[in-house]
């Protein structure tokens, strides 16, 4: 084994870890596969809700522990068990979504909620205002007023302006919620998301390091957005893909290629081959 060989693999998912297609490669299964093998963890790191992990599953061939909600869920997939979950509570998320719909008038707001386990059925995992526009195809929300929405706490807010990017609206509201939450984004498409204050993939995955015995240091992260640039600092080595967001890129030890070129799995094969 070589000495510097990392003892924890972290890795976003879209953007990153998938292609263009949102499928997960062969060579890019295969490193993997042989991370696993050697007995090194592997986990991911999204911004996805635990009940969007299954396919990614399927792709790998394997169940990782996955930091959901941009670190705010520490997810079992295999078990299929939300093992934590760090939420804003209604007051803090009625703060939040007045000062949202003042700073950036006809935004819509949506929630990610969580239960026990990936399709808790008690809970309607994801709700949003009429107002809100979606930003990915075929989506799986509840729709209610926009007091109902921030009426039960949640991992993530969302707000959403499509007609802005989502850099301009972090800038419009970021000086107005201080550290009373954390907010970032995931695509530059209007959308923009706040969890509890603290909350980063960061220290979801610090979580899972610690629960697995690894320190920051022993860890490499992938990641191509602003919401993975807490994590690319804690990890020891942190690797941003050649597609990603300028600011990922700067804050990153090394850059590989782009997600649909296997960036992840080139990374990997220099450990595991």
């Amino acid at each position: 084994m070589s000495p510097d060989r990392p003892s924890l693999v972290a890795s976003d998912v879209d953007g990153t870890l998938i292609g263009e297609d949102e499928r997960i490669s062969a060579r890019t299964r295969d490193a993997v596969a042989s991370v696993v093998a050697s007995g090194t963890p592997f986990v991911l790191a999204t911004g996805r809700p635990p009940r969007w992990i299954h396919p990614v599953v399927e792709g790998l061939g394997y169940a990782p522990l996955a930091v959901c909600a941009n670190g705010a869920v520490i997810y079992d997939s295999d078990s299929d068990r939300v093992l934590s979950a760090a939420t804003l509570d209604v007051d803090t998320l009625t703060w939040l979504s007045a000062i949202a719909l003042d700073v950036l008038p006809g935004a819509g707001l949506a929630a990610e909620r969580v239960g026990v386990s990936a399709h808790d059925a008690a809970t309607p995992q994801f709700v949003s205002s009429p107002g809100y526009q979606h930003a990915w195809l075929n989506p799986d929300n509840t729709e209610m007023s926009e007091n109902e929405v921030v009426a039960a706490p949640a991992v993530k807010l969302l707000i959403r302006v499509p007609e802005m990017s989502s850099q301009a609206m972090v800038d419009a509201l970021a000086p107005h919620i201080g550290r009373r939450a954390d907010v970032t984004f995931s695509t530059d498409n209007g959308l923009i998301e706040l969890s509890a204050a603290g909350i980063t993939k960061a220290s979801g995955l610090a979580l899972v390091a610690e629960r697995l015995g690894v320190t920051a240091s022993q860890i490499v992260a992938f990641g191509d957005m602003p919401n993975d640039i807490p994590m690319l600092n804690l990890a020891g080595r942190g690797v941003a893909v050649e597609n990603a967001h300028p600011d990922a890129k700067a804050a990153a030890d090394e850059v590989t290629a782009t997600n649909w070129d296997d960036g992840v799995a080139k990374v990997l094969e220099r450990w595991w081959s």
